[in-house]
């Protein structure tokens, strides 16, 4: 039996709760007197979503934009290419809202070059080794994207594609249905697949993703999302003085192509112990062999999990503007990068540069290279079977 089969439905309440961001409004000691006009109460945020235009690919397809938000101020908008989370504002604490994730205003800037800001990455997230595995006797070749290794499904992957959107609006949620069907063959892998992406926002200012598939064929399926934040304010500098909390016990080393050697290695005592909050930067350079690899940190951290549900993994908290992120998950690790390959040629949005660490990702997943590394757990879906995953980013500030 696959490791995805049959998981039972989650409900799509999150199962997290995050303090409330706006506060209550005080009301003033004195009466007016009885002949004066009494102000109208200030409106009522509540849950709402909108669609608009965000520009059209060279063949002539359009690509729309859906904007969520909640009742605290929290605003997402996230694009039919790529699934792409576009901005991300989130209230500081002085309410002050603030676009936290790195990206583009316009359509041409995901076009031109992008490390996959904000996308949906299939079929397999993250790296399989030489671009090659084996199903039932069979090997299967993937095209190179990486080194000598595929990366994020290929330079066609999930990220590339033009989803179909169903959004939704509900008295305690609003959100978007990503669809995707990928082809039997597409990017060399195996079987018709048959993808579904859910956004969700609701007013304990959490979104989630849910992450269905299924196939016809058994094929490697690892899904996940590639934002990356900067609570300080996307293009606000570096993401080092960031604190984190990951609740990992081990991480899986890498070789020079950052494919796991199959070990399971203790995070303790290493640059990768992150089980009490510690600032990003305090050893991102250690003298550590796979920190020299990594550039810093690139690595896939491994959940001491007790359970299959949804469970905090990641607490993250920024200082100067207080922001917080906690991250429960469904998957049995996040791989843990800190823009280490950003070099300050990108310019984003509003003119903002971005430099090297200047924003972080928390790809909840699968290991990399599961499908050669018969230690891992499974990723490979078989007919008749649902992939099914879950991941919550609950925003806060303090």
């Amino acid at each position: 039996m696959s490791h995805y089969a049959r998981r039972p439905q989650l409900s799509l309440l999150p199962l997290l709760l995050a303090a409330t961001l706006g506060g209550a409004c005080g009301s003033s000691s004195t009466e007016a007197p009885a002949s004066s006009t009494t102000p109208a109460p200030a409106p009522t945020r509540t849950l709402a979503m909108t669609r608009s235009p965000f520009g059209t690919l060279p063949g002539g397809q359009a690509v729309e934009a859906f904007t969520l938000t909640n009742a605290n101020g929290i605003r997402v908008t996230a694009i039919t290419y790529g699934g792409i989370i576009t901005s991300l504002e989130v209230p500081d604490r002085a309410g002050k809202a603030g676009d936290v994730v790195l990206g583009y205003d316009t359509l041409q800037g995901y076009l031109d070059k992008s490390p996959f800001f904000g996308t949906i990455v299939g079929r397999y997230g993250n790296r399989i080794g030489k671009g090659t595995f084996t199903i039932d006797g069979t090997t299967y070749s993937l095209p190179i994207n990486n080194g000598e290794n595929h990366l994020h499904g290929g330079p066609q992957g999930f990220d590339k594609a033009v989803w179909k959107a169903e959004p939704f609006e509900r008295a305690d949620a609003v959100g978007v249905v990503f669809s995707h069907t990928s082809p039997d063959g597409d990017m060399g892998y195996p079987g018709t697949l048959q993808a579904r992406v859910t956004y969700t926002l609701t007013n304990d200012n959490t979104l989630r993703f849910d992450y269905q598939a299924t196939t016809d064929k058994a094929t490697p399926v690892n899904l996940t999302q590639h934002t990356y934040f900067n609570l300080a304010g996307a293009g606000n500098g570096d993401i080092l003085g960031h604190e984190i909390e990951i609740l990992a016990d081990r991480y899986t080393p890498v070789d020079k192509g950052l494919i796991p050697t199959g070990e399971l290695a203790l995070v303790e005592g290493t640059p990768f112990d992150f089980r009490t909050a510690t600032t990003i930067g305090a050893r991102i350079d250690a003298d550590h062999p796979q920190i020299a690899l990594g550039g810093g940190y690139d690595h896939n951290m491994v959940f001491a999990r007790t359970g299959t549900g949804l469970e905090r993994v990641v607490r993250v908290h920024e200082p100067t503007t207080g922001r917080t992120i906690e991250v429960a998950t469904t998957q049995p690790a996040t791989q843990f990068y800190t823009g280490n390959f950003l070099d300050g040629t990108i310019t984003g949005k509003g003119g903002k540069v971005y430099p090297k660490r200047s924003g972080f990702c928390l790809e909840t997943q699968h290991y990399p290279d599961s499908p050669n590394k018969p230690q891992f757990p499974s990723t490979i879906l078989q007919p008749g079977e649902t992939y099914a995953q879950s991941t919550t980013f609950t925003f806060g500030a303090r």
